[in-house]
């Protein structure tokens, strides 16, 4: 696409510019004319710094920069703290200042995608931050404890970085109605997850999980379980207790036996238990009243129970 570097636009009264995918080097220089303006989106152009001009637009609600080249933020951006929403992923960002704890309106921060091997306690305390907060595809190791302060916040993605272990107060961010951290190398998950009572999905496939919290069974509220390519080899008896649980992958984990309360799930659909160590399944897993498909794919089970046919005859499609 021709670049298009020479837009200006002479409406100041206007609410709302879109640059995107318009292949800008820079932004326009009139920019700060645009006193009244509230949304900026240049998604996907090839802008290496963020202009002072922008930093002045004090009515803007929301900024979205993703997808270009910036390596950092410069300080006057904290001063715009009527933003909403701020989108500056894919990028080559390594580092985001304190500073972004000025921005107390935002309710959505997508900050995935670069360079980031931190990330600021001040996050941990934006009051209104309740809608979604990325951060994977950075090189992370570790979460700030000051997540837990997010009592808000109903989506969180940490996918695709370095992290070996969760922060306990993980534990408080009780509105989660979705956490994603595949992609990682978790060890354990805290046993403070069962506190997340609002959650309906929770994605940890591959990671190096060896073992899951008793605390999971408290999870009444969870829809998919999604658990695969990790080093499980049993699951607690409390697993039988999501009772809305609908989705359960556990395929390429290291399972040898399961916990008879896994035939306890009244809305499981979906169960893959596909490369595991299983050599016997439970009975109970004959009672699973609306099981729709059941995955047991490069298992070595000494024998197929007679209850298979029984799934199969009722609707269930069975994989062996």
């Amino acid at each position: 696409m021709a670049h298009r570097e020479n837009i200006n636009v002479v409406m100041t009264t206007t609410t709302t510019l879109d640059f995107d995918r318009y292949g800008l080097h820079t932004l326009p220089d009139d920019l700060a004319q645009h006193t009244a303006l509230e949304t900026l989106s240049a998604y996907d152009n090839q802008l290496d710094h963020i202009p002072l001009a922008l930093c002045q637009l004090r009515h803007l609600k929301s900024l979205s920069l993703g997808h270009n080249r910036l390596r950092h933020l410069p300080d006057e951006l904290w001063q715009l703290r009527g933003l909403q929403l701020l989108n500056v992923a894919e990028n080559q960002i390594e580092t985001i200042s304190e500073r972004i704890g000025e921005l107390t309106e935002l309710h959505t921060l997508d900050i995935a995608h670069n360079a980031l091997t931190a990330l600021p306690e001040a996050i941990g305390h934006l009051p209104n931050l309740r809608h979604f907060l990325y951060v994977g595809n950075n090189p992370l190791s570790v979460l700030p404890d000051s997540l837990g302060n997010l009592g808000q916040l109903r989506y969180f993605n940490a996918t695709d970085a370095l992290l070996t272990t969760l922060p306990a107060p993980l534990g408080e961010m009780r509105n989660l109605i979705e956490l994603r951290l595949y992609n990682n190398r978790l060890l354990a998950l805290p046993d403070t997850l069962g506190q997340l009572q609002q959650l309906r999905e929770l994605h940890v496939q591959n990671n190096r999980l060896t073992r899951l919290p008793d605390s999971l069974g408290q999870l009444t509220n969870l829809r998919e379980l999604r658990l695969s390519n990790n080093a499980l080899s049993q699951l607690p008896e409390a697993i039988g207790k999501l009772s809305n649980l609908t989705c359960l992958d556990l395929r390429n984990n290291a399972l040898t036996t399961l916990p008879y309360s896994l035939g306890h799930l009244p809305n499981l659909t979906f169960l893959d238990l596909r490369n595991n160590r299983l050599t016997t399944l439970p009975d109970s897993l004959a009672h699973l009243p609306r099981l729709e498909k059941l995955d047991l794919r490069w298992l070595k089970l000494r024998h197929y129970p007679a209850w298979l046919a029984h799934l199969e005859a009722r609707g269930c499609v069975v994989y062996t």
